[in-house]
């Protein structure tokens, strides 16, 4: 008889054989598997006294916590889903989660914002019927009351976890996670890093973003320790890498330097860190790593909506593919627009299927059937599968010029222009034409100290891409508009005459 593996099953079998590991350590709390075990069981208990069923959900507000872990995990035990909000956001964008998700249980830590969605506060404005439980003493209270027994058995394909997505509808989506999806991203996350009995993850990221939660998981997975801190701290992240001996951390460029400055004097023993080879400094400190995940640069390509990695850069070796090659765990194939898949070297949208693939968006059946068309998600992003079979990651797919019979894909001639040393910063609209329906305008903000001219800019375009896909007219601006770290089309268009889109 094959059983399923869920997350709390895997908890449940660490208690077992991993008696003396520490699984957890947040502050003064150290906890064992079998501790951990222990106050799961009875999380659940009393989760499952507050009236969360299989299908309901529970909501953490605040920042990393030894209570995210034991929540997610509470959860798989019950069928029900966790979701960690992201606690940088506005009052009024946690009161669209709240609205949104509709939670049973919401678990909260005390904040000028939090404190302003708290049902008898005045300003909350969500009628929501859920249990309000403030972390620390009332969670260790609430915790405390829970009865401990066996739960039915929970498929591993229901949704566990619920990770909120960048607004790319205009609206945030809660992607929803299965353990199957979490288990198995784990498992090529722990290749393709080499964790190995003993590996502690330094949870400094926030568990809101999957970049952080994937390697937390992967690390309970392994049966290695968590350690957690509330937010990234360069001089206490040395402290606690020196004390636990941490083996990895979630860190990047300016992170690693604001490490590195922090332990200048070398103060800390920083050794234990096996990392990317960054600088002198970082390196001296650290020990650089020679796993595929760090041999040359770190990652791939990945969302939440695929678990959090599709490709990895480790799995192709100096490979023409900028993003590398698929997880072991999928498949991913590069469609048109009418779903056939294109050959090697033409640009289409990056789709995927597999084990780690999510559930779906929470609450959204109009997006799911549009996200799932052919029987492929639609991870809204452009990419293409070079000769050698990996993948090259293109831009996200914001919009199509259509010139004559060829699609041309703005992301692709942005990334263009900005390998040309006179520019800083690029967009690309498709502007009316009477022949042709459309042609590229580009608006390109020039690099200080740089001189092009716009036929040096259209030639050099020329000689990247198709030739169709150049330039016909480039106009400079002091700076392209933005929408958040995109360039904002509709303001590019109304100012510089864009339109005639297809399917618009």
């Amino acid at each position: 008889m094959i059983h399923n593996l869920t997350l709390s099953d895997v908890l449940s079998e660490h208690a077992r054989s991993r008696p003396g590991t520490t699984a957890v350590v947040d502050g003064e709390l150290r906890l064992t598997y079998p501790h951990l075990d222990a106050r799961v069981s009875r999380l659940a208990g009393a989760l499952a006294g507050r009236g969360v069923a299989a299908g309901d959900r529970v909501l953490w507000l605040g920042q990393n916590s030894h209570a995210i872990l034991e929540l997610l995990l509470a959860c798989s035990r019950l069928g029900a889903v966790f979701c960690p909000a992201n606690w940088r956001q506005s009052a009024g964008e946690l009161r669209f989660v709240l609205s949104d998700l509709s939670p049973k249980v919401v678990v909260w830590e005390h904040s000028d914002t939090t404190a302003a969605l708290v049902p008898g506060s005045g300003l909350a404005e969500v009628d929501t019927p859920a249990s309000w439980v403030r972390a620390g003493e009332e969670y260790e209270e609430f915790l405390a009351s829970g009865e401990a027994h066996d739960f039915p058995p929970v498929e591993d394909t229901v949704p566990v976890l619920a990770l909120y997505t960048a607004a790319f509808d205009g609206r945030p989506n809660a992607a929803l996670l299965s353990s199957a999806a979490l288990v198995a991203h784990s498992a090529s996350l722990l290749v393709v890093r080499q964790m190995e009995p003993g590996f502690t993850f330094l949870d400094n990221g926030p568990l809101f973003h999957v970049g952080t939660m994937m390697f937390c998981l992967a690390t309970l997975q392994i049966g290695g320790t968590n350690v957690l801190m509330p937010a990234f701290d360069a001089e206490e992240l040395c402290r606690l890498v020196d004390a636990e001996k941490v083996t990895q951390a979630f860190l990047f460029g300016q992170m690693i330097d604001a490490v590195a400055a922090a332990n200048a004097g070398g103060k800390y023993d920083l050794s234990s860190l096996r990392f990317i080879s960054h600088s002198a400094e970082w390196d001296e400190m650290t020990t650089v790593d020679d796993s595929p995940w760090c041999r040359s640069k770190m990652g791939g390509y990945g969302q939440t909506e695929v678990g959090g990695m599709l490709t990895f850069l480790g799995l192709a070796p100096g490979a023409a593919g900028f993003a590398g090659r698929p997880s072991p765990m999928v498949q991913v194939r590069i469609l048109a627009p009418d779903g056939t898949e294109l050959p090697p070297g033409e640009v289409g949208e990056i789709c995927a299927r597999g084990k780690s693939l999510f559930s779906g968006y929470f609450a959204r059946p109009e997006l799911n059937a549009a996200k799932s068309v052919y029987g492929w998600h639609h991870t809204g992003d452009l990419g293409r599968r070079e000769p050698d079979g990996t993948i090259t990651f293109v831009g996200p797919k914001l919009r199509m010029i259509k010139s004559g019979a060829e699609n041309i894909y703005p992301a692709e001639v942005e990334r263009a222009l900005k390998t040309h040393p006179a520019v800083a910063d690029a967009a690309v609209v498709g502007v009316p034409d009477e022949r042709w329906h459309q042609a590229v305008k580009a608006v390109v903000v020039a690099r200080s100290g740089q001189t092009a001219t716009a036929e040096d800019l259209i030639e050099h375009v020329r000689t990247t891409l198709a030739s169709y896909k150049k330039p016909r007219e480039v106009v400079f601006a002091e700076e392209i508009p933005k929408k958040g770290f995109t360039p904002d089309y509709d303001a590019l268009d109304e100012r510089y005459g864009g339109g005639n889109y297809p399917g618009v």
